[in-house]
Formats: C-alpha cells, sequence, structure tokens
C-alpha cells in the first residue's frame, strides 16, 4: 500500500522539479543496493532534503524510509502523506520507539534514510554526526550508504525564505560506497569514519558546483570557510544558544 503513495508523491516531485528548471546531478547511485536492507545517511542543509536524499535511490529503484522528527507527522496534509509512504517518525522522548520501528524495517529488506546532524545546519558545514545509524546498521546487520547533498539549502532552509521559483538552481548529489558497520568495533569508531566519507563527498560536490554566488548578496548559501557569508559553526551555537 505505501508505494501506492509513495510512486505518486516522487512523480508528481519530479515534476515539479522539472518545472522548477533545476539542474540535478546525481553520481554514484550505483552504490545504492538493488536488494536488501541499508542505512542511507546523508548531510542535512535545507528542508528538502529529505526528497533529495531519496532521489539518489530511484536509478536503483528503490524507496527510502526516512527517519523524522514526530512533529511533522502532525501536520494536516504533510503527516498522512509521510505516514502513507511509511516514514518513521522520531518523538526524541521515546527514541527506542523509532530505533526499533527503523530496526524492524532494516531487517525486512527497506533502505532507511537518517541524517545523523540531527538537525539543519545552518553554517552549511558538516556537524557532529550522532552514532543511531551506525548502531542500527550493526544490529540489522547492514551497510551504511553515505551520500552528501549540495544546492538544496538555496531553495528552502532555516531561517530563509522558500525560493520555489524557475530560478534554474543546480542540485549535486553524491553517492558513495557503502561503509560496512562490523559489530566487533566501536559505534563511535564507525561513526568517524563515516563522518569522514561524507565530508569527502560533500567535498567532492562542492567542487562540482556548476555556479558561484551573483554578488555579494547572494554569498548567504556559501559556507564561511569558503569565503562566503553564512555563519560559522561556532557563530551558530552563540546563536542557539541564547
Amino acid at each position: 500500500m505505501a508505494e501506492l503513495v509513495y510512486r505518486p508523491i516522487v512523480g508528481a516531485a519530479c515534476v515539479l522539479f522539472k518545472a522548477l528548471d533545476l539542474k540535478i546531478d546525481i553520481q554514484g547511485a550505483q552504490n545504492i543496493p538493488k536488494t536488501g536492507g541499508a542505512v542511507l545517511v546523508s548531510n542535512h542543509i535545507g528542508y528538502l532534503d529529505f526528497i533529495f536524499a531519496g532521489l539518489a535511490a530511484l536509478p536503483q529503484k528503490r524507496l527510502v524510509r526516512f527517519m523524522a522528527k514526530e512533529s511533522v507527522f502532525r501536520h494536516r496534509i504533510g503527516g498522512p502523506l509521510m505516514r502513507g509512504m511509511k516514514h518513521i517518525p522520531v518523538d526524541r522522548a521515546k527514541g527506542e520507539d523509532a530505533y526499533r520501528h527503523a530496526l524492524d524495517a532494516l531487517r525486512a529488506g527497506e533502505i532507511v534514510g537518517v541524517f545523523p546532524e540531527a538537525t539543519i545546519s545552518q553554517s552549511f558545514a558538516l556537524k557532529s554526526f550522532k552514532s543511531g545509524a551506525a548502531r542500527l546498521a550493526q544490529e540489522a546487520g547492514v551497510p551504511l550508504i553515505p551520500v552528501a547533498l549540495w544546492g538544496t539549502q538555496r531553495l528552502w532552509t532555516k531561517g530563509r525564505p522558500r525560493n520555489l521559483k524557475r530560478s534554474h538552481i543546480p542540485i549535486t548529489i553524491r553517492v558513495g560506497e557503502p561503509v560496512e558497520a562490523p559489530t566487533d568495533q566501536y559505534a563511535g569508531a564507525i561513526t568517524r569514519r563515516l563522518r569522514e566519507r561524507v565530508q569527502e563527498l560533500l567535498e567532492s560536490a562542492q567542487r562540482a558546483y556548476p555556479v558561484r554566488p551573483k554578488d555579494a548578496a547572494d554569498t548567504w548559501w556559501v559556507p564561511a570557510h569558503l569565503g562566503g557569508t553564512a555563519p560559522t559553526p561556532a557563530e551558530v551555537q552563540v546563536r542557539e544558544a541564547r
């Protein structure tokens, strides 16, 4: 039943992206397994990241069940759609329920999508990773698939207005080779290795990105360490502590 909801929504999203004339560049999709469970792990820079990370699995004819905060499932319109697509609600007060749900999905041969930074990175630099993705992969006996997204922050991100007009924005998606999660290794060590791989993919996506800011006012989407005016991780930390 989930596919009766999921596939039409994917089709509608693709039509919208074509209407917006987004230039979507996906490389490495062959690293998504054609069958069996896997944990897809992506950086998080915009509100639409789950859609674009999910697009990376389409060439292999796979659908991704994303773990998302429970409040999204309470939305009048989005909630029924999220439930219909079998995404996994995460109530931070009852995280063990979401963990068991994701584990069951992985053991059933599903791909589960996780944003291990937990929240959108307002600096657009990679934040620290939580170890839940590695622990899921270990317990389910499945690989971790690293993914990096770039350009999605220009469409809709935290603290900025949506830009869903025909603006020809490029979206760059890079999928890396699977990272194994053996049970005889610490989840923390696997998580560090996974983050390093996502960082490498992110840097590759940034180098491949085909446009640069038009002027000084357009540098907001570029991280400070790359010469842009996005807040630094330290500045974001101070802002969030207020």
